[in-house]
């Protein structure tokens, strides 16, 4: 059962994990770099992604059962550490092999990191301020999605080597899985049989959790999109060089980080429903302007808007999931995070699309997935 008064020496740590849990969207700029570095395809570079969200498909439910076995803070220990990892192999050989293993490293112990943060969450706050907290560590993790090509841009330049970031997120990694070790917290244990394969499955059956999985997917697979194609994009539609256009990418993350500190703050009064609908116009609103913009400017300022939409959508639809079915918070995680591999199936299908027809065309797949969130906003307003 949740906790009805704000444990800050509990809830700190956890809002760390969001911290190390934003490190994994280092992965746009990263592929970027890499891309330019070993001389790939458009269409190649995104196995990377790839690599890295894949997992969330392959390991998100067996962590989620797993989690109901060993606890939640046991699960996100051990995501941060494999992260770590994960991140301090390109320092033994920069290779396309080595890097592929990185990616996967990380994929691993993201999803394992983004299976237990959410619920552990549930357990350090009250249950009327959890829509709030979710989006507090959501944009406490798009603050580090922002500054992340930045900072590799940064050390690049000053250092000549943007692997340089690499470093610092493994450290990080570390010392947030120490802090947590550290801290003691009491979660909640639901009064049923520990969750298996098929009960995780088995609420797929539910409209409302096949919905709200399938909007996970979406919304993912468009943020992460927009995060490895968008300084793609921008160089096919203005002709600008990489380094100037993986300005979008920071652009992009910026919008998130003001809507989810924004929506920390408006979740108190709002009802996430028709905070939901909101999100949702305003996300297609960004990515049609950036379908028509004109020059680089108005592009970088649609490109922040869609930002804008997308940075509530993932924190409302969880708590929505587990508003719904509290008791099986480790089962609903366990299939939201599954539905992250979204992220690994929509950009290589914008990858392609951009290939094969033109960058701008490949816009309209990631239109499409805001579609579709918008179809589910009417569908949860009457549900």
């Amino acid at each position: 059962m949740t906790t009805q008064k704000v444990q800050f020496s509990k809830l700190f740590p956890v809002l760390l994990s969001f911290v190390v849990m934003g490190f994994v969207d280092i992965i746009g700029v990263a592929t970027s770099y890499i891309k330019q570095d070993f001389e790939l395809t458009n269409f190649a570079a995104q196995f990377l992604p790839m690599m890295v969200l894949l997992w969330f498909f392959v390991l998100s439910v067996p962590a989620g059962v797993l989690q109901d076995k060993v606890g939640k803070r046991n699960m996100l220990n051990a995501g941060m550490v494999i992260q770590a990892i994960g991140l301090g192999l390109p320092f033994l050989h920069y290779s396309f092999g080595m890097m592929f293993a990185s990616f996967l490293m990380l994929g691993i112990g993201n999803t394992l990191i983004q299976v237990s943060t959410n619920p552990l969450l549930q357990d350090v706050s009250p249950s009327d301020k959890l829509p709030s907290f979710l989006s507090t560590g959501q944009f406490i993790k798009a603050m580090i999605s922002f500054a992340g090509p930045l900072f590799a841009t940064f050390l690049a330049i000053r250092f000549g080597d943007w692997k340089l970031v690499f470093a610092v997120y493994g450290i990080t990694s570390v010392l947030a899985a120490i802090w947590l070790a550290l801290t003691p917290i009491a979660e909640s244990k639901p009064e049923r049989k520990p969750a298996t394969f098929s009960s995780c499955f088995g609420l797929l059956k539910n409209r409302f959790v096949l919905i709200m999985a399938l909007s996970i997917f979406m919304i993912v697979g468009a943020e992460v999109a927009i995060n490895t194609n968008i300084a793609n994009i921008l160089m096919g539609k203005f002709g600008l060089t990489l380094e100037k256009a993986a300005i979008g990418i920071s652009v992009f993350f910026a919008g998130e980080t003001v809507a989810r500190l924004g929506g920390a703050i408006l979740l108190n009064w709002i009802k996430p429903r028709p905070f939901l609908l909101l999100t949702a116009l305003v996300a297609l609103a960004g990515v049609g302007g950036v379908l028509l913009s004109p020059v680089y400017f108005v592009a970088l300022v649609f490109i922040f808007i869609t930002g804008l939409g997308a940075g509530n959508m993932f924190p409302v639809i969880f708590s929505l999931s587990l508003e719904k079915m509290p008791d099986r918070a480790n089962e609903i995680s366990g299939l939201l995070i599954m539905a992250i591999s979204g992220g690994a199936v929509i950009p290589p299908v914008v990858g392609l699309v951009s290939t094969v027809v033109s960058p701008f065309a490949s816009m309209f797949v990631i239109g499409f997935c805001m579609l579709y969130v918008l179809w589910v906003s009417f569908y949860v307003k009457k549900h």
